[in-house]
């Protein structure tokens, strides 16, 4: 991780460069002083590109079957013409894992930050919770009861939350201020492409639901190996590990809205936007199969998630170059809700427990959304008023990104 006594402004000239400057500063005579810096020299096209393959794995395994596989199974096993108790069973599934998601994000960022193995302290977390995501999309692809594709879903959701959690603190740790709205728009942007991507593979290559699966967990295995192999971490000494209880610990997993205002309205507005982009778009199949009566949903699907694709892309990397140049943080909450996350950081030392704590309003919302979509669909026997709350709860967060003061 670069330290504070590196240049502002400084750009890597080669991966080897950056691979060196890195390793300096791990080995850095202050690496107390280097934890908790900010970052100040720039990251190269080499991190870049892998932090974005890793996200590009993470997202095709997680949306793919949110958006295709996981209905399409929950359907077969149900087996009943009763379209609104498939949504609903659907949206219950997804709203457990949402509940192990509260739990999972902080407490892995909490144990990262206090992590203190010779690779690093997120580098284990990103393995761990690789291996463990595509191991339960394997074991999902082959389950032949409602429980069983349960389980193995809220399992699938948890290492996701491991991964994620692990791999979005690497923002904090290795990218300077000024260049994190781009960097961050290499969250978003994979979303983006991972949902088409996965969406088409299925289709066009005709899989089923064990090989659909199945590719998802090797793309995430295969995409993110390069970001976890070659890209150093900061290695954490024993003697500077801060000792705490384990009541101190649960303790942390708190942060008052009140001393950290920020902090809180920052949050708010990643859940109600992300909470409000998920009502439009988790049910989005069924919508096209049960409330439009469309000839082929699948096909159908693929052409509005293009659509969204490539608006997407264009607000997430243009957007949050802009953002880094003229500080128009709240203005294009897409493209730089995570550059702004990690400027609102409470404690430089716990950014792993912190950006947990924010990311729970990455997954929560979407994992919840359908099960509320559900429900909101069940009471008025159609999806209006699904799309009129989506809109609103979107905007809603929009209007509490602007309280946030210190960042802009």
């Amino acid at each position: 991780m670069p330290t504070a006594e590196a240049a502002p402004g400084h750009r890597s000239a080669s991966g080897a460069r950056e691979m060196l400057c890195a390793v300096r500063n791990v080995t850095s005579a202050s690496p107390a002083a280097g934890i908790a810096a900010v970052p100040t020299v720039r990251v190269g096209g080499r991190w870049i590109t892998f932090f974005a393959l890793s996200w590009f794995g993470v997202w095709i395994a997680q949306l793919t079957p949110v958006q295709l596989l996981l209905p399409v199974q929950i359907e077969s096993l149900l087996a009943t013409t009763d379209w609104v108790r498939n949504v609903v069973g659907f949206g219950y599934i997804s709203g457990i894992a949402g509940a192990f998601a509260l739990v999972a994000y902080p407490l892995t960022g909490a144990l990262s930050d206090r992590t203190t193995s010779r690779w690093g302290r997120r580098r284990p977390w990103i393995a761990v919770g690789t291996l463990g995501f595509a191991a339960s999309l394997l074991v999902l692809g082959v389950q032949s009861t409602l429980p069983g594709v349960g389980v193995c879903w809220v399992a699938a959701s948890t290492f996701f939350c491991v991964l994620t959690a692990a791999l979005t603190t690497a923002i904090s740790d290795q990218v300077p201020v000024n260049q994190r709205g781009y960097v961050s728009g290499w969250i978003s942007a994979p979303q983006a492409i991972g949902i088409i991507a996965g969406i088409v593979l299925v289709t066009a290559l005709g899989l089923g639901t064990f090989a659909g699966y199945a590719l998802m967990a090797g793309l995430l295995v295969l995409l993110g190996l390069p970001f976890l192999l070659l890209i150093p971490d900061q290695v954490l000494p024993r003697r500077l590990l801060p000792r705490r209880s384990f009541r101190s610990l649960v303790d942390g997993l708190w942060i008052s809205p009140r001393r950290h205002p920020d902090f809180g309205w920052t949050l708010l507005s990643r859940v109600l936007v992300n909470l409000g982009n998920a009502l439009g778009t988790g049910l989005l199949l069924y919508f096209l199969e049960f409330g439009l009566h469309v000839a082929s949903a699948e096909d159908s699907l693929i052409l509005l998630t293009l659509v969204y694709m490539v608006l997407v892309i264009v607000a997430s990397l243009w957007l949050g170059r802009r953002s880094d140049r003229l500080g128009l943080g709240y203005g294009c909450f897409l493209s730089v809700d995570q550059a702004l996350a990690t400027q609102v950081l409470p404690d430089q030392l716990s950014r792993g427990k912190d950006l947990g704590i924010m990311n729970i309003a990455l997954t929560v919302p979407q994992a919840i959304a359908p099960m509320l979509g559900a429900l909101l669909v069940q009471a008025t026997g159609g999806f209006t008023w699904l799309f009129v709350a989506s809109g609103l709860t979107a905007l809603a967060g929009a209007l509490a990104v602007g309280r946030v003061k210190g960042v802009r």
